[in-house]
């Protein structure tokens, strides 16, 4: 045993003197004979093979994790989702993403040279495959800023309201989940779950309006739930479409129902694409958001328009006093605003909507009740794409007709009774 362990460091004092002597001809090329390498270039020969190692280590970890789904969707195993950690959440959030969308929303307001639209148009079409023959407008010069053409309307009947269901989807995107609320608990994405009154906040419903509220208790997730329930027999259901860049940025009524209750919520803007909705824990109660609550033929009926990175602003048509992505704002605050008081009747209030809504020709404004709407009515819009969440009380034989990440279209039909 002696001769073999003899060798073995014979032969490793072998490659450490010429490890040493290839150290020092490096150096002498890097001081070209001179003079010996300064000591940041010295640093920099010993870091690299340190970086080399951990990023190559790094890609094979990350490669190894990935052949692990496969290996798992192969055999049927469904993968949970690699949520970030607190930490990389909150380098995240460090991003100044509501700047960043403040100042894409000033962009988007500045008016383009006739010569430059459609060079400009055109890149977007093709980057995120725009079909403008659906547009009201196809003639991309008569767009005079990017905002215009982000919000184009489109042809009348190009998509017609499915009269058969009672509840229809309210944007054109893709269909991130959908299904029944269990235990107070809605999911962004599979696996991925987020609490009912994180996202909507205390009910109040009806009650004075306030602003700056805070939610002071965490109520038990499955008491909220039924809380929310008008009838004991039903049950709450959701439903979020994902509006990629490309898509048709307004959204509309889902259904017959009375707007009774708006809710603004302050926050981050960060991304909801599914990539980061997969990674980011209640990531829909964390960005800003708009919360409408009413009520429909059922019961309880709300939608939530999500906003995102880039999206500087929600513009909901019949309330014109709405401000979102404002530069100063309080972590966990939320701003309040009654339909039902007789303010948000009356033709001089700030939330009438204005003679060039869209909603102005058919706004429907009902004196202590709250605003109805018709199913397929204009309803608002996002400055780019975001989310929009449904949650509605329905009897149990309630069945949704579509299946996650299928692509759906402003007046197709989400389910059946």
């Amino acid at each position: 045993m002696a001769a073999p362990v003899r060798q073995l460091s014979r032969s490793s004092d072998i490659l450490l003197k010429r490890s040493q002597l290839i150290w020092k001809g490096t150096q002498r090329l890097l001081s070209n004979g001179r003079a010996p390498a300064p000591h940041f270039l010295q640093a920099r020969s010993r870091l690299l093979p340190l970086l080399v190692f951990s990023g190559t280590g790094y890609l094979g970890y990350d490669q190894y994790g990935r052949y692990q789904d496969r290996r798992l969707a192969e055999l049927g195993i469904e993968a949970p989702p690699p949520l970030a950690s607190d930490n990389q959440v909150a380098l995240y959030r460090s991003i100044p993403t509501r700047l960043v969308s403040r100042a894409w929303g000033r962009l988007n307001r500045v008016e383009l040279p006739a010569w430059l639209r459609k060079p400009v148009y055109r890149l977007y079409i093709w980057t995120f495959g725009v079909n403008m023959k659906e547009a009201e407008v196809e003639d991309l010069a008569s767009y005079r800023n990017l905002g215009e053409f982000f919000r184009r309307p489109l042809k009348p009947h190009t998509r017609p309201v499915c009269p058969s269901s009672c509840v229809i989807s309210p944007a054109d995107g893709r269909v991130l989940h959908c299904g029944r609320v269990v235990n107070g608990e809605l999911e962004q994405v599979k696996g991925v779950t987020y609490k009912l009154h994180d996202f909507l906040g205390p009910i109040t419903w009806g009650s004075t309006p306030n602003t700056g509220g805070h939610d002071p208790s965490l109520p038990d997730p499955a008491a909220f739930e039924e809380q929310l329930l008008c009838s004991p027999g039903n049950q709450l259901y959701h439903c979020v479409v994902y509006l990629a860049p490309g898509d048709y940025h307004r959204f509309h009524s889902p259904a017959d129902w009375t707007i009774e209750h708006r809710r603004h919520f302050p926050g981050p803007l960060l991304s909801v694409s599914p990539s980061v909705a997969r990674r980011v824990r209640s990531l829909f109660c964390v960005n800003e958001r708009v919360a409408l609550a009413g009520r429909w033929q059922h019961g309880f009926f709300s939608l939530v328009a999500v906003g995102a990175t880039n999206v500087g602003s929600i513009r909901i048509y019949c309330d014109q006093e709405l401000q979102t992505n404002a530069p100063r704002y309080t972590t966990g605050s939320y701003n309040d605003r009654s339909y039902t008081s007789p303010l948000a009747a009356s033709p001089s209030s700030p939330l009438a909507a204005s003679p060039s809504s869209p909603l102005a020709a058919s706004q429907e404004e009902l004196p202590g009740i709250g605003l109805a709407l018709r199913k397929g009515e204009p309803l608002g819009e996002f400055n780019l794409g975001s989310t929009v969440v449904l949650l509605f009380e329905a009897p149990p034989d309630f069945s949704f007709s579509l299946r996650p990440g299928q692509p759906i279209r402003f007046g197709q039909p989400l389910g059946s009774l």
